[in-house]
């Protein structure tokens, strides 16, 4: 039975702030004398601050902005690659309202007439939500003024401080993680973070700053890196020595299940159930053409059912849909919609509805394949998965320059096996992968060097595909120092030029590319396929061409789909930054521009 657990807001999380939460004082707060006093007060309060991510996360804006997808929609980073923001029209990224209510408890939590215990477990969720939201402020800005307490309107002198250095601000961060992996309690309600969600929480955050200072020189801390990887393998290592966790055999169920809550891979569960009027919303967005649509570059990264490199084959970028989509890593198929697919109601093959300004790739990943909205509704989301501890693992015992087989065997080595279910899964061995690393990787991320290049990039790819469209790549490109795949426009699928083209795998024809000049025929004159349906028809031309349906790179000659032409050039490393709004610093002179913002 789906166990849930509701949020009940209270009005101390509920301060309106023009300004921030910087400049009122809290009169519409509750009186701490009045409410802090027993464990239910403590938890009330805390469950109000619940933050994991649902289903967003298959649709997320930042994501879009990747070399993921391609998107239509406004998201931040294709308005700054455009010249489209500045301190003016910044962001609203710097809000401090979230801020003020940890801290405020954090004042105040002690007050209860409780046991140490009870009150330490509370506390250290509190500031295990204090450390998240400042990673992603530092993410965000780098340095960051640090409030440790809440501020009346008469400090004036921490009202208008200066930015903390970001080691000082990260360090806070390590001081609070610290003390929540010391004090949150192993066993919580259902759907909120206990010990090894803040514990696998803490190793992501490690794995993040470890490596950003490693590939970010304009930071000048690569000395300092080793000690947060350090802390990454350790706190993951202590998830998975915990023997709690296992990966749930079949890759796809994590994606389309109605409870997740008994499932022994998911570390924290975002729980839906649409009868009870927790719904986790519908399709839409997700599974046609709506803002976004999955890259070429993407479908490229997966390997071959056998293990060999996709892009290893001569013609790789000649492929057409039906072949790209062969042989290949099982979890493709539980990501994109591929030849054959049945999309209900339908009973025959999903046709790849093409559009310009998408890639023709059609996102599977998050689509419930359900004409139910009550089962749409309430399918929960694997908020956070042992499969990316593993990674985490992986990745930071890499880096560090300590990984061996049996690292590999228990991380990348697993999530194959799960990933093949059952068939002979290609093995990721030090030796093959640092002999001959990807080239194709290596291009991508060419701060990769040294003797475990090749094995660092293969966790990369690993990453990549097994989190692929779950919202965490943006981050992981921020962080490997990739800026220059943000420029980049999604491709998609391939066609050498006008005719007709099988897209669901029957070697039947579905649809027909013809000249921009040409003229759709009427209905009844349209061609028939040897089923005796109608062709889709469109008209196959260069970028933005007047009345071309389909945009191929090289016009009616064909090509991969194009979803823009103009260079797009990501500037470092101001661009993994973002402005503060200039009328912050109209207010707080102290405050300075990050990494050339003006």
């Amino acid at each position: 039975m789906k166990k849930y657990f509701y949020i009940i807001c209270i009005s101390v999380l509920s301060v309106s702030c023009k300004k921030g939460f910087l400049d009122r004082y809290p009169h519409t707060e509750i009186s701490p004398q009045l409410f802090f006093n027993s464990e239910n007060d403590l938890a009330l309060y805390i469950n109000g601050l619940l933050d994991q991510p649902g289903t967003g996360i298959y649709a997320s804006g930042s994501e879009q902005a990747t070399d993921d997808y391609a998107t239509t929609g406004n998201v931040t980073m294709k308005n700054i690659l455009s010249g489209n923001i500045s301190s003016q029209n910044a962001p609203a990224n710097w809000s401090w309202g979230r801020l003020r209510s940890i801290n405020y408890f954090l004042q105040n939590y002690s007050k209860a007439k409780v046991a140490d215990e009870i009150k330490n477990h509370y506390a250290g969720l509190a500031r295990y939500y204090r450390a998240k939201f400042y990673l992603a402020k530092v993410k965000n800005y780098s340095s960051v003024p640090w409030y440790g307490q809440t501020i009346n309107p008469t400090d004036s002198a921490f009202l208008y401080k200066a930015s903390d250095p970001r080691t000082l601000i990260v360090d806070s961060i390590l001081a609070d993680m610290d003390f929540a992996v010391a004090n949150v309690r192993e066993k919580v309600p259902a759907g909120t973070p206990g010990l090894w969600a803040v514990k696998a929480m803490y190793a992501r955050m490690a794995l993040f700053e470890g490596t950003y200072r490693r590939y970010h020189p304009e930071l000048n801390l690569q000395a300092t890196a080793g000690k947060f990887l350090e802390i990454a393998k350790v706190q993951a290592g202590d998830v998975m020595a915990s023997g709690k966790f296992i990966l749930t055999p079949v890759y796809g169920d994590l994606f389309n299940s109605q409870d997740l809550s008994g499932n022994k891979e998911v570390i924290l569960n975002t729980a839906y159930d649409a009868n009870k009027g927790v719904s986790g919303g519908n399709n839409i967005g997700i599974g046609g053409n709506y803002e976004q649509s999955p890259s070429r570059d993407l479908v490229q990264t997966y390997l071959m059912k056998d293990g060999a490199r996709f892009t290893d084959n001569a013609n790789y970028q000649q492929l057409q849909f039906v072949d790209e989509f062969k042989d290949r890593d099982p979890r493709i198929y539980t990501t994109f919609m591929s030849p054959g697919f049945i999309k209900l109601p339908d009973t025959r093959p999903y046709i790849q509805d093409l559009s310009v300004s998408f890639t023709g790739y059609h996102q599977l990943k998050g689509f419930i394949n359900s004409t139910d909205n009550i089962i749409i509704g309430s399918v929960d989301v694997p908020a956070i998965r042992y499969a990316e501890v593993l990674l985490t693992y992986a990745e930071a015992v890499a880096e560090l320059g300590t990984v061996t087989q049996d690292d590999l065997d228990k991380t990348v080595g697993l999530l194959r096996k799960r990933a093949w279910n059952g068939a002979a899964a290609p093995v990721l061995t030090l030796a093959a992968a640092n002999a001959n690393p990807d080239p194709v990787l290596a291009a991508k991320y060419p701060d990769v060097t040294g003797s475990n290049k090749g094995t660092l990039l293969e966790i990369r790819r690993e990453k990549r595909v097994e989190f692929a469209l779950e919202g965490q790549r943006y981050d992981d490109l921020l962080r490997w120092h990739a800026g220059k795949e943000f420029a980049r426009y999604a491709e998609g699928l391939y066609f050498p030029g006008l005719g007709q083209y099988d897209l669901t795998g029957d070697n039947i024809p579905d649809i027909i590319l013809i000249s921009k000049s040409a003229s759709v025929p009427a209905e009844d004159a349209k061609v028939k396929n040897a089923l005796g349906i109608k062709l889709i028809y469109y008209k196959a031309g260069g970028y933005k061409e007047s009345g071309v349906t389909v945009y191929l790179k090289n016009g009616e000659s064909g090509g991969p789909i194009v979803t823009g032409v103009t260079p797009r050039t990501f500037i470092e490393p101001k661009y993994y930054y973002l402005p503060i709004p200039a009328l912050e610093i109209s207010q707080n002179s102290k405050l300075v521009q990050p990494f050339g913002w003006q």
